[in-house]
Formats: C-alpha cells, sequence, structure tokens
C-alpha cells in the first residue's frame, strides 16, 4: 500500500488534487477505482475516464513497484502451512487484472492462487460483500467458516458484511484504528508471522 500511495501522490499532483491524507485512505484504500476517482474527483466520472484515469495511475504504480515488492512477513510461512494442513484458499481483491498478474509474479506467487475474484468481476466492490461470497462459493465454504485477512477498513467491512470472521493486519492502519470499527475485526495481528505464532503456540 506504501506503493500505491506513492502512485496516487504522483496522479494527484499530474491532476491538481490534494495529496491524500490518512482519513483519504481510509475511506478509500480496498475501494475499485470506478468508485474511488469519483470521490478523489469529487462528481461523477464517466466510465471511460475513470478507466483511463485506473490505466494512469495503475500503471504508475506497476512502474513504481516493479523489483520493490515482496511478500508480506509471514505469508509464504502462512501458504505453506494451509497447503500442508490441505485448506482451500482464494484471493479476493479490489485490484484490477494487471496488477494482480504484475503483483503475484513479482512475489513470485503467481500459481499459488488458483482461486482469484477480482471486485470488477462483482456487482458491488467492497466495503459490499460480493467479492468475499463469490469468493468463498468458489472455495465452497460456509461464509461462516472462512478466515478473511485484510489490512483495509473498508475490506474489513466487507468481510463482515460477508459473515466471515476476518483477522486485521496493520500494516497500513493501526490497532487502534481497527478497533474502531464498528464492529471490529475478529481479531488483529502485525502480520502473517504473528497470526500463526499465535495459532500455532
Amino acid at each position: 500500500m506504501v506503493l500505491h500511495a506513492e502512485a496516487f501522490s504522483v496522479f494527484a499532483a499530474r491532476h491538481g488534487l490534494p495529496p491524500l491524507t490518512p482519513e483519504d485512505r481510509a475511506r478509500l484504500d480496498g475501494r475499485r477505482n470506478s468508485e474511488i476517482f469519483p470521490i478523489l474527483f469529487g462528481r461523477d466520472v464517466a466510465r471511460e475516464e475513470w478507466q483511463a484515469y485506473e490505466e494512469e495511475k495503475e500503471g504508475l504504480y506497476r512502474e513504481l513497484s516493479r523489483g520493490r515488492l515482496e511478500p508480506m512477513k509471514g505469508l509464504l510461512r502462512l501458504l505453506a502451512h494451509y497447503r500442508a494442513a490441505a485448506v482451500p484458499m482464494a484471493l479476493a481483491t479490489s485490484a484490477p487484472e494487471p496488477n494482480v498478474a504484475h503483483t503475484l509474479a513479482e512475489i513470485g506467487l503467481a500459481t499459488d492462487f488458483p482461486i482469484i475474484v477480482r471486485g470488477d468481476q462483482v456487482a458491488r466492490g467492497k466495503p459490499a460483500p460480493d467479492v468475499f461470497i463469490a469468493a468463498g462459493h468458489r472455495l465452497g465454504v460456509e461464509a461462516g467458516d472462512c478466515l478473511v485477512f485484510e489490512d483495509a477498513p473498508m475490506g474489513i467491512v466487507a468481510a463482515q458484511a460477508a459473515g466471515m470472521p476476518v483477522v486485521a493486519l496493520t500494516t497500513s492502519f493501526s490497532a487502534a484504528h481497527f478497533a474502531a470499527l464498528q464492529p471490529p475485526p475478529s481479531a488483529t495481528y502485525a502480520d502473517f508471522d504473528a497470526f500463526l505464532d499465535h495459532q500455532l503456540s
């Protein structure tokens, strides 16, 4: 998300928009671009226009992030643990397809998620629950038996609206920020290592 913030900073400067504040990030992170750009510009944005903005901003992200991405601390361990336990996994994201492919390839996980559900494949984006509901359906797992990991407030709201327990990761927002959500997440950890250390202790 730090790299997305860098890309948004460049985008905002190009278009005469004010820099994004932490409050802006809390409202925007996790949403689809079709919903982000009308908020940023404070007006209706036609489909063709937001698609052009998306290509510009996400192109900046891919350019800025090339060679700089690495898996979140503990992610590889988490994936190996769940694979060994035959736990099915899916990736549910608001990112557009080029970003999904780029990011997974950059961190060496291009083939690790056979089930990927994107926000542009469902009727409503986060904070609506659609992307998580679709992921649960494709996994063949009841909502209450799923476990969602999220680092964005809008994603936590969406997961809870889907009826799924959610673990918040404090990589972008503080534990205090997540604790103030109503309802708060099921649990909060610094990263995947902290989650696994607690679960396996």
